[in-house]
């Protein structure tokens, strides 16, 4: 009997070892992995030059305390605002604690301003931020948060698309809108530009903080350094994490200036956040993702791969409903059960994972190639032939 608490349904297989874009059982099975650790493993399994880094490290030091300066620290930090909006970065270990940061320096913030009671934070219904006590309740979903209450507050919701609820639900309490720029749980539900334009003018105008959810989409998932970036926009918190560690845990909250004034010394902490075994690996996963030509690669790839995806849903459409997504962080909403049909690519070699509204999401590494597409789509095309 297994000690490790039931909070997952997990599949009855287990790996050995990864090579790029494949997993291989411990029964000896080779598996396509467009999962990649849901979004993850952006560089794909056991990736030379990051364990060239992480190797080299591991050999000088693994741990210190953030009570001392760490160079290598400073140097993703540095490379980080370089290439994006923000002025300045502190380091967590996942996602959620990134996304806690940002609620927390949103508030803080205002509160650095003498208005202590423009502490609320507008967020999407059916979004995901994480799993803390905060960012289940800053989801929205009644099912994340059922037998957790008291409900943490300070969280108002709008539905998607729902432009006349998002301006009604503003008041003078509102700190920050705080969404992911493309909905990876939710259903694979990209922001358009137009909106995401139109939210930026709107933070502007009443005084309020953008924060916009990368830790899936971006570092390069969408064929830019960050997703937002396709609307030409600047937010002001942005937390990240996922693609940034390459598969090693590591998150980030970036933030401008403005807010950066509002965070005094030892308003937030961490012990493991930032050390620099973490940091190499951060600074191996920019060493290739910041490089021109490989954006320029994620983009050929993401367009081949959309262009048949949406030719299989001509070819089936009583199966599939709808292509989604941008880049290579991709949605197939079924008509069809998806839990159903992520089974059958499973049973023929190809590993993918749930999202809602019936979507199958598809997340291959960054660096996947065409002939490997090409076997995704044999598969995905298999499936839909036989589909009963």
């Amino acid at each position: 009997m297994s000690s490790i608490l039931k909070i997952y349904n997990r599949r009855k297989i287990s790996f050995k070892k990864g090579k790029g874009s494949f997993l291989y059982s411990t029964s000896g099975k080779k598996y396509l992995d467009f999962v990649q650790g849901i979004a993850v493993n952006c560089l794909g399994h056991s990736n030379k030059h990051l364990i060239k880094k992480i190797n080299n490290q591991s050999k000088k030091l693994w741990h210190v305390s953030n009570a001392f300066q760490i160079p290598e620290q400073e140097k993703l930090a540095k490379r980080l605002t370089q290439n994006s909006f923000a002025d300045y970065v502190t380091f967590q270990n996942s996602g959620a604690e990134a996304t806690e940061v940002a609620i927390k320096f949103a508030r803080r913030y205002f509160y650095s301003k003498g208005k202590s009671k423009k502490n609320r934070i507008i967020c999407l219904k059916g979004s995901f931020h994480g799993r803390t006590l905060a960012t289940i309740y800053a989801s929205g979903s009644k099912k994340a948060t059922e037998g957790f209450s008291p409900k943490v507050d300070g969280f108002d919701h709008f539905s998607f698309g729902d432009h006349k609820s998002l301006e009604k639900i503003i008041t003078k309490r509102t700190a920050a809108i705080m969404i992911e720029t493309i909905l990876g749980e939710g259903g694979i539900k990209v922001i358009p530009d137009f909106c995401l334009r139109h939210l930026r003018k709107l933070c502007n105008k009443k005084n309020i903080l953008l924060i916009l959810d990368e830790v899936q989409c971006g570092i390069g998932r969408t064929g830019k350094f960050f997703a937002f970036e396709h609307a030409k926009i600047k937010p002001d918190i942005v937390p990240i994490a996922k693609g940034i560690g390459g598969g090693f845990p590591l998150g980030a909250c970036l933030v401008n200036k403005r807010v950066a004034s509002g965070i005094p010394k030892g308003s937030h902490g961490s012990t493991f956040g930032g050390n620099p075994l973490a940091m190499s690996v951060g600074n191996a996963v920019l060493d290739i993702i910041l490089k021109k030509k490989f954006q320029k690669k994620v983009q050929e790839s993401s367009k081949y791969f959309h262009k048949n995806l949406n030719k299989l849903k001509d070819q089936y459409p009583n199966i599939i409903k709808e292509i989604r997504g941008m880049g290579l962080l991709i949605g197939i909403q079924l008509f069809e059960d998806n839990t159903k049909f992520i089974k059958k690519l499973f049973e023929n070699k190809m590993l993918a994972i749930r999202a809602a509204e019936n979507v199958v999401r598809i997340l291959p590494p960054l660096n996947v190639n065409k002939k490997e597409i090409d076997l995704a789509m044999e598969i995905l095309a298999k499936v839909c032939k036989n589909y009963k």
